[in-house]
C-alpha cells in the first residue's frame, strides 16, 4: 500500500535554451544556461497486465499545478491559466487525454532519461496494513481516522487493470453500515495505445465505489467555451506566454490555441474487485 503523500517524482531539468520564436517558452523567465529542479507527490497508481502474455506496466499520476512563470519573483500565475499535470510510467512521460475515450488523438511520449538530466521515482509504502473485509469495518476505520487506500481491479480488452488510490473522501452510514468512496484524481489507461510493454495515453478521472464488486469512473475532457466567454478567458495579464521575439517572424501555426476549460463528463460503470486497506499503527 503506497504512502502517496511521501511518494514523489523529482527531476533535474536540462539547461534552458532560448526559443527562436517565443520569449517565455514554457513559462521560464530565467537566464540561458539555468536549470531548475521539481518535486511533486503522487496522486494515484495504475498497473496494466496483458492477460495473454503476462506483460505488465505501471504508471503514476502526479499532483498538479497551475501554469506559472518559473522561477519568477512576481506575476507567478499565467493568465490564461491551464492545469499542468504529469502522468508517467517507469520508462516514459505519457500523454494525458484531452478528448473522450471514444476519440483518438495524437499522443506524445518521451523517455524520462531524455527529458531530464536526472530524475527519481521514490515510492514509499506503509509497513503494516490489513484488508478491511466488510462495510462495518470500513465505517469503523473511518470513525477511527485510519489511513486508508483502495484498489479497484477490472478486466477489459484482454487486460487486467488495477488502480490504487488514497481514500481522501468517504461517506458513511453508521446505523446501517454503508460506505461510499468518492475521490480522485486517478488515472486510467487508454488500452488502445498499448504498444506491447507500455501505455501511451491515459485519462484523468475520479472514482466512486459503494461495494466490493462494482466501480464507477468519471473521466475528464476539454470543452469549448462560447465566444463571449473566450473574450475574457483568453485575455493575458502580465507577461503573455505567447509573446514573440519578433512579431514579424511568427512560427508555423501561430497563434496556437489558448487553454480550454476542463470538465468531468464521461462515465464508465463496470464489475470490479475493490479492496480497501487500512494502516495499522505500530
Amino acid at each position: 500500500m503506497i504512502d502517496f503523500f511521501r511518494s514523489t517524482f523529482t527531476w533535474f531539468g536540462h539547461s534552458w535554451k532560448p526559443d527562436p520564436h517565443y520569449k517565455w517558452m514554457g513559462g521560464f523567465v530565467g537566464e540561458p544556461g539555468e536549470a531548475y529542479q521539481v518535486r511533486f507527490n503522487l496522486a494515484a497508481r495504475c498497473e496494466i497486465i496483458e492477460d495473454s502474455s503476462g506483460t505488465s506496466s505501471e504508471c503514476f499520476l502526479g499532483s498538479p499545478c497551475r501554469s506559472e512563470y518559473t522561477i519568477a519573483r512576481r506575476n507567478l500565475f499565467q493568465i490564461p491559466s491551464n492545469e499542468w499535470r504529469m502522468a508517467f510510467s517507469r520508462k516514459s512521460g505519457l500523454s494525458i487525454a484531452s478528448r473522450p475515450s471514444t476519440e483518438s488523438e495524437p499522443v506524445s511520449t518521451k523517455p524520462l532519461a531524455e527529458g531530464y538530466q536526472d530524475f527519481k521515482i521514490d515510492i514509499r509504502s506503509f509497513e503494516k496494513t490489513e484488508d478491511i473485509q466488510d462495510e462495518k469495518a470500513i465505517v469503523d476505520a473511518t470513525l477511527s481516522n485510519d489511513v486508508m487506500s483502495a484498489f479497484s481491479t477490472y478486466k477489459d480488452k484482454g487486460f487486467t487493470v488495477t488502480v490504487e488510490y488514497p481514500v481522501n473522501l468517504i461517506n458513511i452510514n453508521q446505523d446501517n453500515p454503508q460506505f461510499q468512496v468518492c475521490t480522485g484524481p486517478i488515472l486510467l489507461p487508454d488500452l488502445a495505445t498499448w504498444n506491447g510493454d507500455d501505455i501511451q495515453r491515459v485519462f484523468v478521472a475520479d472514482v466512486a465505489i459503494t461495494a466490493f464488486d462494482w466501480v464507477e469512473f468519471i473521466l475528464r475532457r476539454e470543452c469549448e467555451a462560447s465566444p463571449e466567454e473566450r473574450e475574457w478567458l483568453d485575455q493575458p495579464r502580465g507577461l503573455d506566454r505567447l509573446e514573440l521575439r519578433d512579431p514579424n517572424n511568427p512560427p508555423q501555426g501561430y497563434p496556437p490555441a489558448r487553454p480550454k476549460p476542463l470538465v468531468f463528463n464521461e462515465t464508465w460503470e463496470m464489475e470490479a474487485t475493490n479492496v480497501v486497506k487500512r494502516v495499522i499503527e505500530a
